[in-house]
């Protein structure tokens, strides 16, 4: 299938490193007079990490062990500025990846520090979140990048359309960008492609689909479910999405199959369908919505569905415990790569989902499994680096910004702070 994207300019992917504009990332100046006060904050860090171990060496040479008291990722980092704690300090994980961009720390295995960080989130407290001045000035910002319908459309643009090319390089064959359902997500045996259709089978098994039936996928990427749905399922798709990349290469791939007259994808926001469906399906679109867009959502899935018909929602919840935290700022994927984005609470979602007359049921939840989706994306993206494999145009700068994303993003899950679920939404 053609993956080729229109002519741009040579450079691409630079929006996203100067995503941080108007976002607070920690000054400079400070670092050095207060470094004998970092100490201090360190004590709050080895306090609060009863599960795993931080092995530091300092700025000035010596070297401490934070945590080690309980099983847990066993994490080494080379602090090299005391400037990168105070971006931690006052700005989170927006001024810590900027200290890692700037050479300020490093270590050998990201990814660990932040499943350690993440399991270790109740007893951490604020330590890795914005504080101050920082969170208001990141959360001003961020609160500009809200999901209005004037903004969604160029939120989605942001992330998805760096190119269709870009994104064929080191996804999986049927381009699938959620998380996969493994037989065991800790076995090298499947393949990353068996796995996304088991993914997307089991979200379309919920819906009891029948052939000649309509099916609605709201945010319906690069068509995959779509086509699976219509060739396998005998059902009638329409997709929606806002990316104009994406449409593109969802029409070639209906057309491609044989399926043209089955599937309809459309630029259009959820909040502007008309009709009514069967059954409504959305694969990890709910965190580009916004918290304070969930009811609309909720409200457009019952208006949208036909009485007793049901939904199939995949989404990304972080722990309830923490979600008032991190919705009080804006974290390093709501800066750099995901404008206008919000994991959900899930307890606050389903109230979202009930309040619109949706019966909430048969919610499945694999973490794991995005964990190892994520470390596959990781590895593919990294070779395709190596080999020479991505389009022209995004340099190393980028490329870093885009591995850090998928190690922050691993990490996570596999701290058990954020997970991925399934769920059916049936209207009585």
């Amino acid at each position: 299938m053609d993956v080729s994207t229109p002519s741009r300019p040579q450079a691409r992917g630079r929006h996203l490193l100067r995503a941080d504009r108007g976002f607070a990332t920690g000054p400079g100046w400070l670092a050095r007079a207060l470094a004998p006060g970092f100490h201090a904050m360190l004590d709050r860090i080895d306090a609060g990490l009863p599960y795993g171990s931080l092995e530091a060496t300092l700025p000035d040479g010596t070297q401490r062990l934070l945590g080690g008291r309980g099983e847990g990722p066993a994490v080494i980092v080379d602090l090299r500025s005391w400037r990168a704690l105070l971006r931690l300090a006052t700005t989170g994980s927006v001024g810590w990846y900027r200290a890692w961009a700037d050479g300020e720390w490093s270590s050998p295995d990201p990814v660990a520090l932040f499943d350690l960080f993440m399991r270790n989130r109740l007893t951490l407290g604020g330590a890795a979140r914005a504080k101050g001045w920082g969170r208001l000035v990141n959360r001003a910002a961020h609160a500009l990048r809200r999901n209005s319908k004037a903004r969604a459309r160029r939120n989605i643009a942001f992330h998805y359309d760096l190119g269709n090319d870009f994104y064929a390089a080191w996804l999986d064959r049927g381009m699938t960008y959620s998380s996969a359902l493994f037989a065991d997500p800790a076995s090298p045996r499947e393949s990353l492609e068996v796995a996304q259709s088991r993914k997307m089978r089991a979200l379309l098994d919920r819906l009891s689909l029948t052939p000649g039936q309509r099916l609605l996928e709201i945010g319906c990427g690069w068509g995959g479910l779509a086509e699976l749905a219509a060739r396998d399922y005998g059902v009638a798709v329409k997709g929606l999405t806002l990316s104009a990349e994406q449409k593109a290469y969802a029409d070639a791939r209906a057309a491609a199959g044989g399926l043209a007259d089955r599937i309809d994808i459309a630029l259009t926001d959820y909040r502007d369908e008309t009709g009514r469906y069967d059954a409504v399906a959305s694969v990890e679109m709910v965190e580009a919505v916004g918290e304070a867009y969930w009811p609309e959502y909720m409200a457009a899935i019952a208006r949208l569905l036909e009485s007793g018909g049901r939904a199939a929602i995949q989404y990304i919840a972080i722990d309830d415990a923490i979600f008032d935290r991190y919705a009080a700022s804006a974290d390093f994927i709501q800066t750099y790569v995901f404008p206008g984005g919000m994991l959900i609470s899930e307890s606050r979602f389903r109230a979202a989902a009930e309040a619109a007359g949706l019966i909430w049921g048969e919610p499945a939840r694999f973490g794991l499994h995005y964990a190892e989706t994520l470390r596959r994306w990781r590895d593919a993206f990294t070779m395709a680096e190596e080999e020479g494999r991505l389009p022209p145009g995004f340099d190393p700068a980028f490329c870093n910004l885009w591995r850090y994303y998928l190690m922050y993003c691993e990490g996570g899950f596999r701290g058990g702070g954020i997970d991925v679920a399934q769920v059916t939404l049936t209207k009585a």
